[in-house]
């Protein structure tokens, strides 16, 4: 737990306080800028492909790399804030990502850009995602999974704002001077925004004298087998999340919709998953974290089941703005599922494991999809694929909801 005193005593009214509700707002603008580095490496990556002279795949490497460093640097900052606290480990990752972007826009090989994208932009962005999370939960009670959800919102808003803007400075200047613009943007408006966050989270004797206040539930689950269990679980569905994520747009392209079509419907998924975040953490403050992943991924397999019979135009419109009401608030609650039935001293690190699984996940699926496509020249067997391992996370948490109502007895 943060022990540093910069500002004035935690108290027990600071918890779902005035001061939350700022640090929430600063939060969600840091994701949105921060996670920057998830999204700019996807919309360079046609200019990319020319001025290096690469392959398609080459030039996905940047990517890969992003995502791997991205997956990584969710761990390890996460046992950092559990140590020292949020806004040093932000601080640091913040400079990396607005450096990396400078230093970017100066490489001179693709190898060069995956390099900079996964060790600096990557992990620099790791930060704004699982460890911002896991920090604002220590800060609410009662609108905890509102709080989370919200904060979880900030990558959806960063994947609507970049893809938007970043077009226009790549029309006119180039990717590279686009890429070192974002990075000076990034280095003065996040630092100073960290610098505002440097209130250590609230001390457990706070956290429980809290109006409201909730313990640690029992389950009869080691916290290891629980960590484990929510691994598996976050890996499924996010291989199975992906295929439409990662696809669309080849998707539309293959039936003839075109590269716009597959675009605006991803863009639709993005937005109806900030409203799915924001809608499952008000659920998740009633019902709890999971029975509301289990609504969320039930939700899923059926909006992927949609994708088969209905090709039509105006048909995966719709379809994908109910995928992405489903989907979009089941990673946060992982997060929620975590405070539930864990100390909140391990929250960083747990968490941290849990988003680094979904991410592995996205990954994994991702390239999954394609190898599918490859092999029957359809995405139908893709889709029924996704569908096979979304079915694997409602069993994990079928599994989990029915430990959780069993009484736990007391060792001894």
């Amino acid at each position: 737990m943060d022990v540093d005193q910069t500002h004035k005593p935690h108290k027990a009214a600071d918890i779902d306080g005035a001061y939350a509700w700022t640090r929430l707002a600063i939060s969600v603008l840091l994701a949105t800028i921060g996670n920057a580095g998830m999204w700019a490496v996807v919309v360079v990556l046609p200019a990319v492909q020319a001025e290096f002279g690469v392959d398609r795949a080459d030039a996905s490497l940047p990517y890969t790399a992003t995502m791997l460093g991205f997956a990584l640097g969710n761990v390890v900052v996460g046992r950092l804030i559990d140590s020292i606290g949020f806004w040093r480990p932000a601080l640091l990752t913040s400079l990396m990502l607005g450096g990396g972007f400078v230093l970017a826009s100066l490489t001179t090989s693709i190898t060069q850009l995956a390099v900079v994208q996964g060790v600096l932009i990557g992990a620099g962005s790791s930060a704004m995602f699982g460890p911002l999370i896991a920090d604002i939960s220590h800060w609410f009670q009662r609108r905890r999974g509102v709080a989370v959800s919200a904060a979880a919102a900030g990558s959806y808003l960063a994947g609507a704002f970049w893809p938007l803007v970043m077009p226009y400075g790549i029309e006119a200047e180039g990717w590279r001077f686009t890429y070192a613009a974002v990075g000076v943007f990034c280095l003065v408006t996040m630092v100073p925004l960290v610098f505002l966050l440097r209130r250590g989270a609230p001390s457990h004797a706070a956290v429980g004298a809290a109006p409201g206040a909730r313990r640690v539930r029992p389950i009869p689950v080691s916290p290891s087998a629980l960590q484990a269990l929510l691994v598996v679980a976050g890996l499924a569905c996010c291989v199975a999340m992906s295929m439409p994520q990662v696809h669309i747009v080849a998707y539309c392209m293959d039936l003839g919709y075109g590269v716009a079509r597959g675009s605006e419907m991803l863009s639709i998924m993005l937005a109806a998953g900030i409203i799915s975040r924001m809608a499952s953490g008000f659920v998740a403050d009633r019902i709890g974290g999971i029975k509301t992943i289990l609504i969320g991924s039930v939700l899923q397999g059926l909006s992927l089941l949609l994708y088969i019979p209905f090709d039509g135009l105006a048909s995966l419109y719709v379809v994908s703005a109910v995928f992405g009401l489903s989907q979009g608030g089941i990673v946060p609650c992982y997060a929620i599922v975590v405070r539930e039935y864990m100390p909140a001293s391990e929250a960083g690190r747990r968490v941290g494991i849990v988003i680094m699984a979904t991410i592995i996940g996205m990954a994994l699926g991702g390239w999954m999809s394609g190898w599918i496509y490859d092999i029957t020249g359809s995405y139908a067997a893709a889709f029924l694929n996704g569908i096979a391992w979304n079915l694997l996370n409602v069993t994990v948490m079928t599994l989990l909801l029915w430990k959780s109502t069993r009484p736990v007895v007391a060792a001894g």
